[in-house]
Formats: C-alpha cells, structure tokens, sequence
C-alpha cells in the first residue's frame, strides 16, 4: 500500500471498519493494521534499490523509507537477508553507517525483528531510564504469549540475564512484583467458558483487599485472569461499589504501582485508548518523544494501528496523522506518517 500524503475524501478507518464490519470492535487484534505484505514484493529489486540509495552520490533517504515502510516486517528481513548474499554487506550497519539521529534510529527499529526490538526497549526501560513503570509495563502486558515468550528469550540471549532479574533489582513494590508476574507469562487463556463465580468472588476480593498487605490480591486478578473475564470483574465492581475501579486504585495506591494498575486497567478495557494515550502523550511539550513514537508505531504497524488512529482521533478532537505533521520534525517525520499511513477526518 503506497504512503498516503494529504487529507482523503473519506476515513480510511471508516472504510476499513466498515467493510469488515468491525465498526464497534476497535480492540480486534490483528485485523486493523496499517502496513500489509506488499503484493508486488521483489526481494531482489529491493535490495537493488537500497544498495543505489546507499551508493549513490549522495544518499537517497526518500527511497530508503520508500522501501522499508511499505513491507512487512517479514518482508524486511527476507530483504536483509538476500542483501548479505548478494553483497557480503550487512544491510543495518549500511544503513547505519549512511544515516544518524532520528532516522537512523527508526530505520534500525524497522529492520531488526520484533522480538529483538522488544528486547532492547525493555533493557533500556528497566536500565536507567526511568521509565520501568510506561515502558517496560507496555511491552509486558500488550505482547501476545508468543510474542513475550520469544522477546524474553532475546533478551537473556542478548544480555546474558533473565529480564526477571533485571526487574528484581531496578524496580520494588507492588510494580515489582506486577512486572514478574506479567513476565512469567501465567496468564490464563479464555475458554470460552464464562465463570461467574469466579467473576463475583474477584470483586468481592478486590473489594475487600483495600487495607495494608493486601498487594497480592490486585496483583494475582490483574495479571492471571484472562481478559474476558476482567473486562467482567470491571463491569462487576462498578455494579456493586456504584464507582470505578479505578477510582480505588488512585485511593489505594499511589506512585508508579498506582500508574502501573491504571494502564493495566486501560489495556484491559481497550487496549487501542491505551496506545492512543501514550501517543498522544508521547506528542506533548516541545520535544515530542521520537523513541516513544517509533516503537509504538512499528509494534502496532501490523495489528491495531487503525483502531489507534480510530481511539486518538474521538478522544482528542484531531488526527494522529495531522498531529505527527505538526509536531515531528526532520526525515523522521516522513517515516512516522509512512507508518501512520493516512488521515482520519
């Protein structure tokens, strides 16, 4: 699908959903991405245009984003693949060496696989940067088993430590013990079988678990329960307390652990408001967050980048595409609206 520049005639995303009739299901996974395997693929024409962007007199960043924002992630890496064979030349540390700042950095994000990608910006995350909480819950609560599985695997490959132990040392509380648990990975899958018994006795326990050392409840509802049944248990506990829970969580808790239940609680409800927050977040100030930007995009590129677009676009009153054009600067700027795709009117 080629970039779309400029305003369309009609929501992309209304098309979308109204052709497959998900028009009310924002939060479908896997269905609502903005980046498809490129019908005309030619791994060999490809590899043939990024070595003439990098070899060329000067280098041609239009073709280099031309290429790697309109394939698949699986297409990518045939790409680099078939330019090692063809050229004995690594294509991200060409790339690398032909580029800096912000679009370098996109470029490396699009061409490593997304379980490395994961990996780094939860070592970053969990490593200084101050961000355990956003970051690092992001990656662990909003990855598919699989995907967490191998992403975890990436990680003690690549740094020679479990990230279990990373948690345990850079974190404490509550946000410690949320984190190790979200990355055992333990939680249940939905049968098909709804059990309301379950259901009412997790709000009774939730309710109940208000008072000092009772962590462990919010912890062990939060992150084993399936989402079906949580999305349930909300529902519940508004029921029969008259409030949300989130409204006991921010009287219960305080800080990160605080910030850490409230997002658990948003990717629960819907996970695609959860992203258009953080987007719209990441779009704050002067400086937007480029890092924030570029892996919120790539990651949700393939399954629910149009329900985001969807979420940002009621909620805030403007586009993500109107608003990555008026904040983001630079040859970074192209990508990220490559990404993004198209207009929301």
């Amino acid at each position: 699908m080629p970039v779309t520049h400029g305003k369309m005639g009609l929501s992309l995303t209304q098309e979308i959903l109204s052709h497959l009739g998900l028009a009310n299901k924002t939060a479908a996974w896997g269905t609502l991405g903005t980046l498809r395997t490129f019908l005309s693929f030619s791994v060999d024409k490809d590899v043939q245009r990024l070595l003439k962007a990098i070899a060329g007199q000067g280098v041609d960043h239009i073709a280099i984003l031309d290429v790697l924002t309109n394939r698949s992630r699986e297409q990518r890496q045939l790409i680099s693949r078939a330019f090692q064979e063809r050229t004995q030349q690594d294509l991200l540390k060409s790339l690398q060496a032909a580029l800096s700042g912000n679009l370098e950095r996109i470029v490396v994000a699009l061409l490593q696989p997304a379980a490395h990608l994961d990996a780094r910006e939860l070592r970053t995350a969990l490593k200084g940067s101050g961000s355990a909480e956003d970051v690092a819950l992001e990656i662990l609560a909003t990855r598919t088993p699989p995907q967490l599985q191998e992403c975890l695997a990436v990680y003690k490959h690549n740094f020679q430590v479990d990230a279990a132990e990373d948690i345990k040392s850079e974190t404490r509380g509550i946000l410690r013990d949320l984190l190790l648990a979200l990355a055992k990975g333990g939680r249940e899958v939905y049968t098909g079988v709804i059990d309301y018994n379950l259901a009412a006795q997790d709000v009774q326990a939730l309710k109940q678990a208000e008072g000092p050392s009772t962590e462990r409840t919010w912890v062990l509802v939060f992150t084993q329960r399936n989402p079906e049944h949580l999305i349930r248990v909300l529902n519940q506990y508004q029921g029969y307390t008259g409030h949300e829970l989130e409204k006991t969580v921010r009287a219960r808790f305080h800080g990160a652990a605080c910030v850490a239940l409230l997002n658990l609680a948003l990717v629960i409800r819907n996970t695609p408001l959860y992203f258009a927050d953080k987007l719209h977040q990441a779009l704050q100030g002067t400086e937007p967050n480029y890092q924030a930007l570029m892996r919120i995009l790539i990651s949700r590129s393939e399954t629910d980048l149009l329900s985001i677009r969807a979420e940002f676009r009621k909620k805030f009153g403007k586009s993500l595409y109107s608003s990555l054009q008026d904040s983001v600067k630079g040859d970074c700027r192209s990508a990220l609206l490559a990404l993004c795709r198209a207009e929301d009117l």
